[in-house]
C-alpha cells in the first residue's frame, strides 16, 4: 500500500509539472502571437497579415472602436492615411493564461511625446478574440521623475 501511494505522489507530482510547463507554453505562444499581431497591425499598418492572428469574432471594448475584424480594419486605415509614421514600442508584455497584456509607447507623430497605453488581449483557441486598452497622454511635466515606462 505503501509503494502504491508513493507512486500516486510520484505520479501526481509528473502532471502538475507537466501541466505548469505546457501553461507556460501557452503562454509564451500567446506572447508570440500577440507581439506578431500588434506589429503587423499598429507598427506595419498591414491588416492581412495581422488578421491571420484573429479568432472568428473581436470584441471590442474600447468604446471609440467598433467590434470585429472591420473595426480593426477601419482603424489601421485610419493610422495608415493619417498617422502613416505612427510606431508603437512595446514596454513590457505579460501574459497569464489566456490574457496577453502590453505596455506600450504609442507615439503618432515623430517628436511628439505620445501616449502610454496598456493594451489587454484575450485570445480563445491561440487567437485573438477580445481587446481592452487604457490610455494616458505622457504629459510635458510630471509631478515625480519616476517615468511613465
Amino acid at each position: 500500500m505503501k509503494k502504491w501511494m508513493h507512486g500516486l505522489g510520484i505520479l501526481a507530482a509528473f502532471f502538475f509539472v507537466h501541466e505548469a510547463a505546457l501553461a507556460g507554453t501557452q503562454e509564451e505562444n500567446n506572447k508570440k502571437k500577440v507581439l506578431a499581431f500588434y506589429e503587423q497591425a499598429i507598427n506595419l499598418k498591414d491588416f492581412e497579415a495581422a488578421s491571420q492572428y484573429m479568432g472568428d469574432r473581436y470584441t471590442q471594448h474600447n468604446p471609440m472602436a467598433a467590434d470585429g475584424p472591420a473595426g480593426l480594419k477601419d482603424f489601421i486605415t485610419f493610422l495608415r492615411i493619417n498617422y502613416p509614421n505612427a510606431h508603437s514600442e512595446i514596454k513590457q508584455v505579460f501574459a497569464e493564461g489566456d490574457h496577453v497584456i502590453l505596455h506600450v509607447h504609442s507615439v503618432w507623430t515623430p517628436g511628439a511625446r505620445g501616449r502610454a497605453i496598456v493594451d489587454i488581449f484575450r485570445l480563445e483557441k491561440g487567437k485573438i478574440v477580445e481587446h481592452w486598452d487604457v490610455i494616458q497622454d505622457i504629459p510635458e511635466k510630471a509631478a515625480n521623475t519616476n517615468g511613465m515606462f
